[in-house]
């Protein structure tokens, strides 16, 4: 029997706060994404044969033992981009892979709004519908660390621990896409947290 998702307190504790300064040669109008998920997602996807990575240039990495720890997290590096209609990370997805009946659900182009507090991306399972998947529950009082490279006439713009819940709905659309029981995700389920450094020029 699949296991059901349980909620996780506090994130992202979808990022559990780590700095994205190694962008390479960033240029203004570019951002650089940090996300990790909150302790239990993966493991808990894990023992229902779902599977969390990203694809088309980003990167994904496991911190603790393996997936199926109760503390391991799924961290994507998701690179450079141009800066369009917000963050919009252009040819990077979020997939969840159901490997028990090789059922996908793609997050395509996740575009970060912190003015409204909304990730949304677009779904092909959906008509490839723009969908608001994450909701950032702390982007009203999200204060960035703002740093000015005179020599490099760049201005950065760091916003750290911002923390992502599933958006309403999100939750049993993903259930469904993915062939898994009804309920077998919480709405509003805490999801993780996301760093995100934005690059602007220096007047």
């Amino acid at each position: 029997m699949r296991k059901t998702f349980v909620t996780i307190a506090t994130v992202i504790g979808l990022v559990v706060s780590s700095n994205v300064a190694f962008a390479d040669s960033a240029k203004p109008g570019q951002s650089m994404t940090h996300m990790k998920t909150a302790a239990g997602v993966a493991s808990t996807l894990e023992a229902a044969g779902v599977i969390l990575y990203v694809q088309g240039g980003a990167t994904s990495a496991v911190i603790g033992d393996n997936l199926s720890s109760a503390t391991s997290q799924v961290v994507f590096h998701i690179p450079v981009t141009a800066n369009k209609a917000g963050v919009q990370h252009v040819g990077s997805n979020i997939i969840f892979f159901n490997t028990a009946n090789n059922q996908y659900l793609t997050l395509g182009n996740p575009v970060i709004d912190l003015a409204k507090g909304i990730v949304s991306a677009t779904v092909p399972q959906a008509g490839n519908a723009q969908v608001d998947i994450l909701t950032i529950t702390n982007a009203s009082t999200a204060k960035p660390k703002i740093t000015n490279d005179k020599k490099a006439k760049q201005r950065t713009r760091a916003y750290t621990g911002t923390t992502l819940v599933l958006a309403p709905g999100v939750a049993a659309t993903i259930a469904s896409v993915l062939g898994l029981p009804a309920g077998s995700l919480p709405d509003g389920l805490a999801f993780g947290t996301a760093d995100v450094t934005l690059y602007s020029k220096l007047k």
